[in-house]
């Protein structure tokens, strides 16, 4: 495993901010042909690390003591086949890059030829620390800090908040001919930074076609915006495609049919496109919408009360963003006073509509577990094989009672107790064991939910 610190160890400083880069495994084990791969990847991982996370600061948790034992053991093939899936890794990420990555070598090739460029001039500032060395022992966090804190929440922050839209500008002006979107690092080249005047960052500038006099950016700094400069300066008309969302998006035409089905459990924001604590909520709403996007009957969505007034008002918004929730039991729709946080957004519909995943959109342990069910399972298990018989007519009677997608649970704990009958008291694990293998093939997500539901009530029976 490679992690990386900002102290101790291998360091590279090719941009005056050190990325120290470890290899756990015991160094002693590692022949030369080893210790070659691993240098080549150290190398790899770091310039890697400039172009991927050039504004990033990010932070590497302890590994659990379990662990730390594992990677001591590890034997230099061991190692070597983690070095080669890492660079696999890295590789692929490369080629993700849609900017232009502009240098003093190629700054002139590329820029004030036969395109217009629109150039980024960002300050990098990369940090992680490291919590175990395991060539040395346990030791204590590594907590200095390469680039000091001041650059960190100035210099860095407003790179990193660019880093996403400006990324975006690039993916969609690719295919645009007479268009350069590229980027500077100026910590690596602060003579061609220096040469177009730039003192604080980003600082953006557009250069005609055929010119190296540059004019300075001064708009909002998002993707949409940027397009909307670059199309005027340079003639093109390139649009940003929208991601696809999971949020529902309502209307006056669809808003009784999606939110009063007494079928589904409804939460709905009210916003308004000027809003700046809606923009600031977006990213979160949409990660609470991808999260349970495979729970048939939760809903998540939005609607401008902007444009929609009358929707609004009907439902007494006064302010925005206004959450409310629908249930399937109140159609009238009960006021959200929870935390903003996608955990706090996942733990309420968990609660509100009995479902079970986390923030990732993973189904938890929970998922499939019927307590009523479950109690007749621990007097299965512990019964003898006459009592068993008349425990599962009772789980039988009880599944009988169930509705949505609580009956379904209740199909997999009959099949499992009638087959833990038939097929003797190891079928449980064996089974579970067989779940775990097929969660670990490459499936689709809704696959994954399915052995995952399967898993948790056989477990159960085990």
């Amino acid at each position: 495993m490679i992690l990386a610190s900002g102290a101790r160890g291998r360091e590279f400083d090719s941009r005056n901010t050190p990325i120290t880069l470890f290899l756990f495994g015991s160094t002693h084990e590692t022949g030369d042909e080893a210790v070659n791969a691993r240098d080549s990847i150290l190398l790899l991982f770091h310039r890697q690390l400039n172009k991927q996370f050039s504004s990033s600061t990010f932070w590497i948790p302890p590994p659990p003591a379990e662990e730390r034992e594992q990677e001591q053991e590890m034997s230099s093939s061991q190692i070597c086949w983690t070095l080669a899936v890492l660079a696999l890794f890295l590789l692929s990420s490369a080629f993700a890059d849609e900017v232009v990555v502009l240098t003093e070598d190629n700054f002139e090739k590329e820029v004030g030829q036969d395109r217009a460029a629109l150039v980024e001039f960002y300050a990098p500032c990369i940090h992680a620390s490291l919590w175990y060395d395991a060539t040395r022992g346990p030791s204590s966090p590594i907590t200095d800090v390469e680039c000091d804190l001041s650059i960190l929440q100035t210099r860095c922050g407003h790179c990193k908040k660019l880093a996403p839209e400006y990324e975006k500008l690039g993916t969609s002006f690719k295919k645009a001919k007479s268009v350069v979107i590229g980027k500077v690092d100026c910590d690596e080249h602060k003579g061609l930074c220096s040469k177009y005047g730039v003192s604080g960052y980003p600082t953006i500038q557009w250069f005609p076609k055929g010119s190296l006099e540059p004019k300075k950016y001064e708009g909002p700094r998002n993707a949409e915006a940027l397009a909307e400069f670059v199309n005027s300066e340079g003639g093109t008309n390139v649009k940003i495609a929208a991601a696809p969302s999971n949020v529902v998006v309502l209307t006056a035409d669809n808003f009784d049919e999606v939110v009063l089905d007494e079928r589904k459990d409804v939460l709905v924001e009210f916003y308004a496109p000027w809003c700046g604590h809606c923009k600031n909520l977006a990213p979160v709403y949409e990660k609470v919408a991808t999260a349970f996007k495979l729970e048939d009957d939760v809903v998540i969505a939005n609607l401008d009360a902007d444009k929609h007034k009358d929707l609004g008002e009907k439902y007494g918004v006064s302010g925005f963003p206004t959450l409310k929730f629908f249930p399937k039991s109140n159609k009238a729709g009960e006021d959200y006073d929870g935390g903003r946080d996608l955990d706090d957004f996942v733990t309420f519909i968990n609660e509100k509509c009995g479902t079970s995943r986390d923030a990732k959109g993973q189904l938890t342990d929970k998922a499939g577990i019927v307590e009523s069910l479950d109690a007749l399972v621990k007097e299965f298990v512990s019964a003898g094989s006459d009592e068993k018989k008349a425990v599962f007519g009772r789980i039988e009677e009880e599944a009988e009672k169930l509705k949505g997608s609580a009956a379904r649970y209740g199909k997999i704990y009959l099949k499992a107790a009638k087959s833990c009958m038939e097929k003797g008291a190891d079928y449980a694990k064996n089974e579970i064991q067989r779940m775990e293998r097929m969660l670990n093939k490459a499936i689709s997500a809704a696959k994954a939910d399915e052995f995952t539901v399967k898993k948790n009530i056989l477990s159960t029976f085990a």
